[in-house]
């Protein structure tokens, strides 16, 4: 099998979690990834979305059940703030991914820009 870009496999798990009506337990979660993947891996990636706090745990039986502490938009936001901290040139990194939007995305931040000026 091939090996996973980095984050993928934390990203697919959050995303099985956020389909989810309610908590899911590390099997449940594994039932529901692509391949064929131990359950050891399962729990370290659902160990690690929890110290990043990405994740509650509660007792279920004699495991954890696991549920998003952030939305899916709020992560997304999360990440792309901790990319731009991580740059020694914010205004070439923003001008780069910007300047890559589409059309219908450049309009649509054009729009939340004007919004949050309005406040």
């Amino acid at each position: 099998m091939a090996r996973r870009p980095d984050g993928a496999l934390e990203s697919e798990v959050l995303s099985v979690l956020w389909q989810a009506k309610r908590a899911l337990t590390p099997a449940e979660v594994r039932a529901q990834l692509p391949g064929d993947l131990a359950y050891t891996t399962v729990m370290t990636v659902l160990g690690r979305l929890h110290d990043k706090g990405l994740l509650r745990r509660t007792p279920r039986g004699r495991a954890f059940a696991y549920a998003t502490t952030m939305s899916e938009s709020d992560v997304i936001a999360r990440r792309m703030g901790d990319a731009l901290a991580a740059t020694r040139d914010p205004a070439s990194a923003l001008s780069g991914f910007v300047g890559g939007l589409s059309k219908r995305d450049a309009t649509l931040l054009r729009n939340i820009l004007d919004e949050l000026d309005r406040k």
